[in-house]
């Protein structure tokens, strides 16, 4: 039922679209066509700014895309040395988590041997 009314509501919103476009042509057709760009106050002052900093000496052998492969490098190598430390966290978490599971188990078998140890020195054989 929804899906009904959505797509009603979307055929009389176009038709009442095309309504308009029609009655509006010929007045839009006799609008005048104007050549000049419509400039924005601070446009000059912009474009004033932006010739003066290409034209210094810094930026007249700039190249956007040696500056962009010089950025994703650093960020790469930036990448990699985090990821290096990070596997060097993980290893060393790594050999104190087997550590403690070595001491444990280490612990374990020996209250186990005390155990029957006492138990084969209260039973006499």
């Amino acid at each position: 039922m929804l899906v009904l009314i959505a797509k009603i509501t979307l055929v009389v919103s176009i038709l009442g679209i095309a309504v308009i476009l029609i009655r509006r042509i010929p007045e839009l057709a006799a609008l005048p066509v104007e050549t000049k760009k419509a400039k924005e106050p601070g446009e000059d002052l912009f474009v004033k700014f932006k010739n003066r900093v290409i034209s210094l000496k810094l930026f007249k052998s700039f190249s956007f895309e040696i500056f962009l492969q010089k950025i994703l490098s650093k960020i790469r190598i930036w990448t990699l040395k985090i990821e290096n430390i990070t596997a060097h966290w993980l290893l060393k978490l790594r050999e104190r988590a087997k550590k403690k599971m070595d001491v444990e188990n280490d612990q374990y078998w020996q209250e186990l041997k005390d155990s029957t140890s006492r138990k084969n020195k209260k039973t006499p054989r």
